[in-house]
This record gives C-alpha cells, structure tokens and sequence, in this order.
C-alpha cells in the first residue's frame, strides 16, 4: 500500500481557540492533520507544499441552521440536499445540518431519506451532511414568521382536528412517526414549549438522543425552564420568532441566557441580531455556548431581487429573504460573512469567531474531530484572505473550493 500524500500549508496565521499563530505550518497526511509544525521548515521529499502567505487558516464553518442556498432550498426535490452541499463549500462550509421548514409528511419523509443517503455515502467535494435540522410542526401559529400556517399541528393531537385553522389533512401523530423513523438523521428539532403536549414531545425526543430546541414560540420564562428540565439543550435563532424579551417577563430569550444548559444560534447576518446583543449574548454564555448560523435560504449567494423558494413559498432577496408580503423569511448570508461581521461589526477576535462558527457547533453535536485545528483531526478548514474572504476550502484533507482536478 502506497504512503498518504503529506501535504504542508504554511505562511498563513493559524486560528487556535485562544490566539492566531504566526509560526505554524498545518501538516496533513491523508484526512487528518498530523502535525501543527513550528516555522517554515524545508519540506520533505514525500511532502506536497502550499503556500498560504498572507492567509488566516480557520477550522471549518459548520452550519447548524441553514435551509438552502445558491438558488436550491432543501426541499425542493429529493436531490436537493445534495445540490447544497456542492454549493456550501466555496463559502468556507465544511459541515451543516440540511434544516426542514414545517412540511407535510411526505414531503419530510422524502427529505430526511435525501439526508440518509447523503450521510451513508458522501460526495466528494462537497460539505459534509449532518443530521437534519426540523423547524417542526410544533411550533407557535403567533411565533412561526414564514412557516406555513397550514402545516403546524398540536403536539398532543393525534387527529386531524389537531391541526391549527385552514391545516391539511395530517395528523401531529403522521408527523411525530416520520421523525421516529428516520431518528437517526435527525439532529435538531424546533418547537414551542408552551404547546399542549409540547414537554411530552421534549423528553420522547431528547431520550431518543435528538437535540430538542426552543424556538418559534410565545413561551414565558417559567415555560421555558420547563423544557429544559425536560431535557431542550438548544435555542433556534436566539431573539427572533419567540416572545420579545423584558424585565418583567424574560421569555425564552432570558431563560436561555440564565441556563448553562442550553447552547444559543445566533444569526450572524448583521439584519437579524444587532451587534450589540452578540456580544451581550457572548458576554452572558461565553463562546463555548454560542452558536453561529446563517438561517440561510435559497437566495444566499444570489443577487437582490432574485425569486426563489422556502419550503414551497415563494421568496425575494433583499436585505433578508421576504415572503411576497415582506414577512422576514430568513437571511440570504453566507458562513464567510458571518465570521467577517463578527470580527468586524461585533468586535470578537478571530479566535472567538471560529468558535462560533466551528468549534461550539461542532461539539454541541458531538462531531468528534472537526471543528478545530489540532494533531489528530479532520482536516476541515478554509483558508481566508486578509478581507476574510474564503480562498480555499479543504474537506478530509483535499481541496473542496476551488477543485483540483
């Protein structure tokens, strides 16, 4: 058997979780990263050189958020999800979680089995598929933003008279058992904890080992502390779609804030969050329990005006994605621009940003080996300019963004 092509990228500041190193020279042998060698030592004879002078080096974005992008939402076809993660990685995406809008359960079957292959065999090339991310069914008809009325159902209804005014003809229980059976590609599921049945659903799924997040919802402070005594570790979107946050009622957001257990994604595309409240929500949590997302839709990485779809609605790129009314239907970001406004609206250090955009949401889903630079694992990352704009991206050790052919 022929030895694993070493490969040495030197020249460029390495981003650790506590500085950026001058010194280092990231060295792979196969898909892993073996060494973080000191200076800018000769290169052997088995060695395969890349010089990366004036770069930063970052562990890989991995998106725990993101429903499309590059003109595809994930469930527009069966081929979808594969479509986005070709797209994902010339905008430094190493790893995401394909995330579902609320969907009848034909149209979420046919996607989380989309998920299930992807994951079972990998495209070469493309970003890594992670269990789905579910903006479920069970959320608020007041909170859902662009959700569809039409699919949203009562956890503890089993018929469908369970579904919210002008519903479809399926059933909360239809819903609950295509999640059961694709358990595992499911990673995250959103729901409203103040709806009846809500807290049943958080311990079936959080005992099943599927991440159960607040979001979409209206709950008070004390609701929310009651699905995470149940067992939700997670927040949707921190800020947007759930009650609005005051000293006298807290809601979600301040139950979040005021719980260790729970990890928040913040949306990073400078519209949605203002600066202030990141850096009030990293100052509350700490890096290690912040998670950056694009909430992107199909109309990431296109120019404004373009026409796309979110779960089967039509959508316009402006500022955010808009529904034809102008409801605010998610952002039109991208994980390079969303490590840049951090770095440079939000005030964080290149350490800090890579946390939030790899680190944190890597190791809340316990992907082990990814999401940081250190001897031992994958060798995910993405290579950025002195603007922070993405020059190359590397999954399993190979050039992913541009190819090399």
């Amino acid at each position: 058997m022929s030895e694993a092509t070493v490969t040495v990228l030197s020249g460029a500041g390495v981003v650790l979780p506590d500085r950026v190193a001058s010194d280092l020279s990231l060295v792979l042998e196969g898909s892993r990263i073996v060494e973080l060698r000191r200076g800018l030592q000769p290169v052997g004879d088995r060695e395969q050189h890349v010089d990366v002078s004036g770069c930063v080096i970052a562990p890989g974005f991995v998106d725990v958020h993101i429903h499309g992008a590059a003109g595809v939402d994930v469930l527009d076809s069966a081929a979808a999800p594969g479509e986005v993660a070709r797209a994902l990685p010339r905008w430094g995406v190493t790893a995401f979680c394909p995330t579902a809008t609320a969907a009848e359960p034909h149209v979420l079957d046919r996607f989380l089995v989309a998920v299930g292959e992807l994951r079972g065999n990998p495209q070469a090339g493309a970003a890594r598929v992670l269990p789905a991310h579910l903006e479920s069914s069970f959320i608020s008809p007041e909170y859902r933003g662009a959700q569809p009325l039409a699919h949203l159902r009562l956890p503890s209804a089993s018929a469908t008279e369970g579904a919210h005014p002008g519903g479809l003809g399926f059933s909360a229980r239809e819903v609950v058992s295509v999640i059961d059976r694709h358990r595992a590609d499911v990673g995250i599921v959103t729901l409203a904890p103040e709806l009846d049945g809500a807290l049943d659903l958080v311990r079936a799924f959080s005992a099943a080992g599927v991440r159960v997040s607040m979001g979409h919802s209206g709950a008070t402070f004390a609701e929310a502390q009651a699905a995470v005594a149940a067992g939700a570790t997670h927040a949707t979107h921190l800020f947007n779609r759930m009650r609005p946050m005051s000293h006298r009622e807290p809601g979600v957001a301040g139950a979040v804030l005021a719980s260790e257990a729970v990890a928040a994604e913040v949306i990073g595309d400078g519209v949605h969050v203002h600066a202030a409240f990141v850096r009030l929500v990293v100052a509350a949590k700490g890096v290690d329990r912040v998670m950056a997302i694009t909430d992107a839709t199909a109309g990431a990485g296109l120019p404004a005006g373009s026409r796309v779809r979110l779960g089967g609605q039509p959508i316009v790129v402006s500022d955010v994605a808009r529904l034809e009314d102008g409801t605010m239907a998610g952002s039109v970001a991208t994980m390079d621009r969303v490590f840049s406004w951090l770095v440079t609206a939000c005030g964080l250090d290149l350490s800090q940003a890579a946390v939030l955009c790899s680190t944190t949401p890597a190791r809340q889903l316990g992907l082990v080996g990814l999401g940081t630079l250190t001897p031992g694992s994958i060798a995910d990352f993405v290579v950025l300019d002195r603007n922070l704009a993405v020059v190359s991206t590397w999954i399993g050790g190979r050039a992913s963004f541009p190819q090399v052919r």
